[in-house]
């Protein structure tokens, strides 16, 4: 079954190649959706997919690209939209 997940990513994510290694992640994942980053410094995620492939995005999520260092997370089951590809917004 497909799920839909809106997630906000707090501390240091921005600068630090999240956006790219989180579209990385979701490819690999088969995952659909895409990625920001926010004006006041955290990351936003809508992220498509079976259920085991989200969770197992949501453990990158928590620790994100070498550089990052992830304070929190913040989870919410959202509707899905039907993207057919993981994209990088500005």
């Amino acid at each position: 079954m497909i799920e839909a997940i809106h997630i906000i990513v707090h501390g240091r994510v921005q600068g630090v190649w999240f956006r790219a290694g989180t579209k990385e992640r979701a490819d690999e994942l088969g995952l659909f959706g895409w990625v920001k980053n926010k004006s006041e410094g955290t990351v936003e995620i809508h992220a498509e997919g079976e259920k085991l492939q989200l969770e197992n995005f949501i453990l990158w999520c928590r620790k994100g690209t070498p550089a990052a260092n992830v304070t929190s997370l913040n989870l919410n089951l959202t509707s899905l939209q039907n993207f057919t590809s993981f994209e990088i917004r500005s």
